[in-house]
């Protein structure tokens, strides 16, 4: 496994649509070890292969909730419900938080990664969390859909 470098705001990448995977092999499996690391590493909730200059249909997400990462290969979210106003990062945009609207709950469907088809209904922050790295796959990112007026910059820590 390793560590591999996230796209940041202004890389032309991050704009690209995502491909449908077509097989989930060796080099797959690989591709998502190295993210869901990376994700960990950087405190990430979610992260997707396009942030680490991939464009395949891949997200990883880890709510932190004991259930450990989940994987999602080809995501569609089918259905939505309600609303939610809620702040958002990207690990692609560093220190940079603002209110966007997202759906309060949505039905996804994925595959996992051993090639099995899966459906999900999603909450709060996986719910969130779906929609926003779902977006990265269509090379949207969260700074198209701020509240105008609630972005901050957060200066990072400095080191001893």
């Amino acid at each position: 496994m390793a560590i591999r470098n996230i796209r940041l705001e202004g890389d032309e990448i991050l704009k690209k649509k995502s491909r449908e995977v077509e097989e989930i092999d060796d080099k797959l499996q690989i591709l998502i070890d190295d993210m869901i690391e990376t994700m960990h590493q950087y405190n990430g909730v979610g992260l997707a292969a396009v942030q680490v200059g991939i464009l395949k249909r891949v997200i990883v997400i880890d709510i932190y909730d004991d259930n450990g990462p989940i994987v999602f290969i080809n995501p569609i979210i089918i259905e939505t419900k309600g609303e939610q106003e809620v702040d958002e990062g990207c690990l692609s945009f560093p220190n940079q938080f603002a209110k966007v609207i997202r759906p309060a709950e949505v039905i996804a469907e994925y595959t996992d990664r051993n090639g099995k088809r899966m459906r999900v209904k999603a909450k709060e922050l996986l719910a969130q969390a779906i929609c926003h790295e779902v977006d990265h796959l269509n090379g949207e990112v969260f700074m198209d859909k701020i509240i105008p007026g609630t972005l901050e910059y957060i200066e990072p820590e400095k080191e001893d």
